[in-house]
């Protein structure tokens, strides 16, 4: 069996992680797996089930009932189920993103979905992304790439990302929001958002989106190139 490959992005929200990492996938036939999605999708779930979202103890009794999928659609485009439904447009809505976040802190939660992350790289080639991707999910991937962007470019982007999808917030919501989570994510006593030693740091501020592409792309191809390092 061959080895399979895994192409690890991590990097602040609004930094392009999930559209960079759709493309990347498409354009070498990997699987991309949002592993955001996946915490958003246990918010969402905490949330519906009226629980504060820094209770360990409470989050933590939900667990064995948050049933949890990853599937594809004939597109190839992600789809998050849970519990029968998709949710993949509801795990997108700005309260969502707080509870995300916050559970995401839990060291429970991060260890009940860790295997979950894991399977899929040991099924597929995988372009994954998130914030500890590189350091904690899949600490042995041979590419990693650190995606980074300035605070008000980041909203900037995640505030045209929710206006295409028709949901109703403000720039400066969706820049505070970005900053509380920033914080949370990067001062977390575990898993912290940072780069990973060995990984490539690029910072998109100045960057389009067909610029970042090319320069993630020809990181990876020139990485694919080299055998004896993948």
């Amino acid at each position: 069996m061959n080895k399979r490959i895994s192409v690890a992005i991590d990097g602040p929200s609004g930094a392009g992680k999930s559209t960079l990492a759709k493309m990347v996938a498409k354009e070498f036939g990997f699987k991309y797996v949002d592993t955001g999605a996946i915490y958003r999708a246990l918010g969402l779930y905490v949330l519906r089930a009226g629980v504060s979202p820094g209770d360990q103890e409470e989050v933590s009794a939900l667990l064995p009932q948050a049933d949890i999928k990853i599937t594809y659609n004939e597109e190839g485009a992600q789809r998050m189920i849970l519990c029968g439904e998709d949710v993949s447009d509801a795990i997108r809505l700005p309260e969502v993103s707080k509870y995300a976040s916050d559970v995401s802190a839990l060291p429970a939660v991060r260890v009940f979905l860790l295997d979950m992350q894991r399977s899929m790289a040991e099924k597929y080639d995988v372009v994954m992304d998130g914030r500890d991707i590189g350091t904690v999910v899949l600490p042995d991937a041979p590419i990693k790439i650190f995606l980074t962007a300035a605070p008000q470019v980041r909203a900037e982007r995640r505030y045209k990302e929710l206006r295409e999808k028709g949901i109703d917030s403000t720039y400066d919501q969706v820049y505070s929001d970005m900053l509380r989570r920033d914080k949370n994510d990067s001062e977390r006593v575990l898993a912290p958002l940072r780069p990973a030693e060995d990984s490539v740091i690029i910072d998109t501020t100045d960057l389009n989106l067909e610029q970042s592409f090319i320069k993630v792309a020809e990181l990876i191809r020139g990485r694919l190139g080299n055998e004896d390092d993948i």
